[in-house]
Parts: C-alpha cells; sequence; structure tokens
C-alpha cells in the first residue's frame, strides 16, 4: 500500500466514526506522544539483550503500538500537509551533512557535541 492509499483509508475510517472534529494538529501530536511511550513501557526495565530478543507476546505489543505511532503520525502528517516520505527523505541529506562519517562512525553523540 501506498503512502497517499493509506492516507486515503486513515480519512475515511475518521469520517466514517465522526472523529475528525478530534484530529486537531494539537490532539494528534498529543496521542502520538502517548502511543510512544506506550512502546516505552514495553522496555522499561528490560536488559539491553532482553530488548534485543522479545518474547512474542511482547513483540506483539510492540508491533500494535508501532502501527498506532505510524497512524498518528500519518494523521498529523496529512492535516499539515506534509508528505511524511518526503520529509524522511530531506531529513536524512540533513542529517548527512550533520553527521559526516568521517567524525561520527560508532560515536552516538549529538552533532553539538563533536569537534568538527
Amino acid at each position: 500500500m501506498q503512502m497517499k492509499e493509506l492516507m486515503q483509508k486513515l480519512r475515511e475510517f475518521a469520517k466514517e466514526r465522526d472523529w475528525e472534529q478530534f484530529h486537531s494538529p494539537k490532539n494528534l501530536a498529543m496521542a502520538l506522544s502517548v502511543e510512544v511511550a506506550e512502546i516505552v513501557e514495553v522496555f522499561q526495565w528490560l536488559t539491553q539483550e532482553e530488548s534485543r530478543n522479545l518474547i512474542p507476546e511482547k513483540l506483539g505489543e510492540v508491533r500494535e503500538e508501532i502501527a498506532d505511532v505510524m497512524i498518528f503520525l500519518i494523521n498529523l502528517s496529512d492535516k499539515l500537509g506534509i508528505d511524511p516520505l518526503e520529509a524522511a527523505k530531506e531529513k536524512i541529506e540533513i542529517n548527512k551533512k550533520k553527521y559526516p562519517v568521517s567524525i561520527v562512525k560508532g560515536k552516538p553523540q549529538k552533532y553539538t557535541e563533536y569537534n568538527k
């Protein structure tokens, strides 16, 4: 399924339920934040190794929360007229400049912490 098709399906889903009235950018951003927190909750208290090897039940929970995050992110993008795929492509190019391989390879710091 293409992004535009998914956006359309989400619009129809909300319209059928008369939920458009609740889908302001503010509300969608808040809902997105809550859904991201629900992903974090699954990983809370796990070791690094446990987080890499989730049991099937936990993996299913993460899968559903990722879907919720994606749905709210697409709804927010749609409301604001932003193509999330184009925005991501542009951000990758920006990050290539902020994080040149020759300086950051194998290092986790934010770009402002590197001595260039």
